[in-house]
């Protein structure tokens, strides 16, 4: 994929001449078009064209005019990229940013869970205006971005994308009520990419019995962006069943946790590596079906305080998010863990030296009461899902990985486990400095007092 309105301005902004610009363009278009190279010039001289005006957006303006646009259209520069912050890598440099990102989003209408928990999913209140909390009125919400690099395979996209959704819904305590699908595809992708992302995700919703309400579809880019990728997510919307989110955990909770076999991270690993049959293995529902099962039994729920799912950064970030909430620590047996993820994964993922601890398995990992986890063990694998105790909550804010060798106190890595070819090139923990965290802060700061000026600004043109 090109993104040619990025190109063209890249290359203005080192001064390059218009005609090399026009002449990258039309390289660029001739990958993927097919138009004559007259009609090609026309398009890249289009390109160039709004791409001048685009970057002089304040010259016509009065005074007045251009300091107010000027704001509005200005970028908080960090400095730093998506690939240098570690953003969407499931580290620590991506918690930082998403530390952030969540500060920047509290406004004065408070919700019952707000993204600063950093939990699986947020939660509103219906009845907020009165002071007794009513679990029928708590509304669970989810928004799910797709694996980026299933673009290629859009119906494993959308059936894993869909059940990671649910899944987060159910591990709050939450029964789905609805499916919404945002997908954007690049000018030149096949329409029939569409048709098998929205079959993979109509795949889950029918087996998992919930509706499909809505939707957007786009262009990645509109026609200033060439080629065939696809990208989207799916938001669910889920009612609260039982309040089983991270700040609910106890000291002294034993964590259990289930088997998995991973979704797309897996399914992503296995593609690269050349081994696509270990994809049927994460095929499956098993994780939605645990959690019915428990929702089924009001006993065994009276004892579990939190569920999460193995997924971002696998249990190394996952243990630490989870601690940031709860503020309490664990002790996790590695080797345990290890006999839960499939043997074929397992296999995978040992063959192409893919840290298992460092990446999503899909497991469901519940925090439960001493009394009740031996029941809960008991029910699951009576139903064909095998589950064991990995470690128990600790009061001391640490996660400790304990093993015959002895102990080893875990922070999460700066990015999850490198688990295709391209990441174990570009993996590099040396980019997360105190430097790069200052500047990404700066930003973040900039991009508040930008809000507040708009605020201000369309506060006073409403009075």
């Amino acid at each position: 994929m090109a993104d040619l309105e990025g190109i063209a301005k890249k290359l203005l902004q080192k001064g390059i001449a218009d005609e090399k610009i026009i002449h990258n363009l039309i390289d660029q278009y001739k990958i993927y078009k097919s138009f004559p190279d007259n009609v090609l010039r026309k398009m890249a001289a289009a390109i160039l064209k709004e791409s001048k005006i685009s970057l002089s957006a304040t010259s016509q303006s009065e005074l007045n005019q251009k300091i107010v646009i000027n704001k509005l259209l200005g970028i908080p520069q960090a400095d730093i990229t998506m690939g240098q912050g570690g953003v969407g890598c499931r580290g620590q440099g991506d918690f930082y940013v998403h530390d952030l990102l969540a500060k920047l989003s509290q406004t004065s209408v408070k919700p019952h869970i707000s993204p600063l928990s950093l939990d699986d999913t947020g939660a509103i209140d219906l009845n907020f205006n009165s002071s007794a909390i009513s679990k029928s009125k708590i509304i669970l919400t989810k928004m799910e971005g797709m694996h980026s690099r299933l673009s290629d395979y859009p119906f494993l996209a959308g059936f894993h994308v869909t059940r990671a959704a649910l899944r987060d819904i159910y591990v709050k305590g939450g029964n789905p009520l609805s499916i919404m699908v945002d997908v954007h595809l690049a000018d030149d992708g096949d329409i029939g990419k569409l048709f098998d992302f929205q079959a993979g995700i109509a795949c889950v919703a029918e087996v998992a019995k919930v509706p499909i309400t809505a939707g957007s579809t786009l262009r990645i880019g509109g026609d200033m962006v060439i080629g065939d990728r696809l990208t989207g997510g799916i938001a669910a919307i889920g009612q609260m069943e039982y309040s089983f989110f991270r700040k609910n955990i106890q000291n002294g909770d034993i964590i259990l946790m289930t088997e998995g076999a991973g979704g797309g991270t897996i399914t992503t690993s296995a593609l690269y590596s050349g081994q696509p049959e270990v994809i049927l293995k994460t095929l499956n529902l098993k994780f939605l079906k645990a959690c019915k099962l428990l929702f089924q039994n009001p006993s065994l729920c009276s004892g579990i305080h939190s569920m999460a799912d193995v997924t971002n950064g696998g249990l190394r970030g996952d243990l630490y998010e989870i601690n940031n909430e709860s503020q309490l620590g664990a002790r996790i047996r590695p080797e345990f863990v290890k006999n839960l993820v499939d043997p074929k994964v397992l296999e995978m993922l040992e063959s192409n030296n893919i840290d298992f601890l460092g990446v999503s398995l899909d497991a469901l990992l519940i925090f439960s009461s001493p009394e009740v986890a031996p029941k809960i063990i008991a029910l699951l694998q009576s139903n064909g899902i095998k589950t064991s105790i990995v470690g128990e909550v600790t009061p001391n804010p640490e996660i400790i990985f304990v093993s015959p060798d002895g102990e080893e106190k875990i922070i999460p890595r700066f990015r999850e486990s490198a688990y295709t070819p391209i990441k174990q090139v570009v993996d590099k923990d040396s980019m997360n400095s105190a430097k790069n965290e200052i500047r990404i802060l700066q930003a973040y700061q900039k991009a508040q007092e930008k809000r507040k000026y708009f605020e201000t600004m369309l506060k006073h043109n409403s009075n």
